[in-house]
């Protein structure tokens, strides 16, 4: 599908937003008119992208200077999550992509990983999409073949998701032949988050399917997150990249956890 003038103008506004935030999170705080000469753009420009990353929770402006925030919230959010380990992401939604069938009604979490499962799903049609992240929306909005049901609720801007008790009303609705999602943390071989609401619309997800994957780059292991979500061992399959240190492999297959190395995808 050809993209539009305004979808290019918008991923590269989304482009551009990353770009400001990986600058003002590597040095912590970034003068906006430095921000304004190095990426090119007119002042202006330059407090709208800001304006959009201090609604997300990523950092503060004040006085001609923005500010990374000390928050849990700057690594939940999706903003930060896209530009990391994208060639791990890649592997991992190849992988998972194999578990999905024409016919499938597929359940996709608000993670960036399993937006990576996206640009796959058309050579799988007919499909159906369950999902609660706006990007996953977007991307399938017209897509032929693909039946999107867009879980509602309130509005996470810093997730880029709708998350709370409409959406796990809605969730309980459906039943889906399999539930692909991430997770921000593995401690004790345990998945965690960072708020209570990404564990309540998770479980639900996990509790409307028939099969559930977990996607996890090797990043996430010996992470901490403060609310748990589920053992690994719950889970019909563990897909992890090819970083993945052996120990972690070798230790969940030992508990009798069914775990998959994804290789490393080559490029085109």
């Amino acid at each position: 599908m050809k993209e539009s003038p305004a979808e290019g103008r918008l991923e590269r506004q989304r482009a551009r937003q990353r770009a400001i935030a990986a600058d003002v999170m590597a040095e912590g705080s970034v003068r906006i008119e430095a921000l304004v000469e190095k990426h090119g753009i007119s002042l202006m420009t330059a407090h709208r992208d800001l304006d959009a990353l201090v609604a997300r929770g990523i950092v503060r402006k004040t006085r001609g200077v923005v500010t990374a925030l000390p928050s849990s919230l700057v690594e939940a959010s999706d903003l930060f999550r896209r530009g990391r380990q994208q060639a791990e992401k890649a592997a991992l939604a190849r992988a998972a992509g194999a578990w999905i069938e024409p016919g499938h009604s597929v359940i996709l979490d608000d993670s960036t990983t399993t937006l990576s499962l996206v640009p796959l799903l058309g050579d799988k049609a007919p499909v159906t999409v369950i999902t609660n992240f706006l990007p996953v929306i977007e991307d399938l909005t017209g897509e032929p073949d693909v039946t999107l049901i867009s879980l509602g609720g309130r509005f996470h801007p810093w997730s880029n998701s709708f998350m709370g008790r409409m959406t796990v009303a809605a969730i309980r609705e459906v039943r889906a032949d399999i539930v692909i999602m991430s997770t921000s943390a593995i401690t004790d071989d345990i998945c965690f988050h960072q708020t209570e609401e990404t564990v309540d619309t998770k479980r639900a997800m996990f509790d409307s399917a028939a099969t559930r994957l977990l996607i996890v780059d090797h990043t996430k292991f010996g992470r901490r997150a403060l609310h748990a979500l589920a053992p690994l061992a719950d889970f019909d399959q563990v897909i992890v990249d090819w970083r993945t240190p052996a120990e972690h492999v070798e230790r969940l297959r030992h508990k009798g956890i069914d775990v998959t190395v994804a290789p490393a995808v080559r490029a085109r």
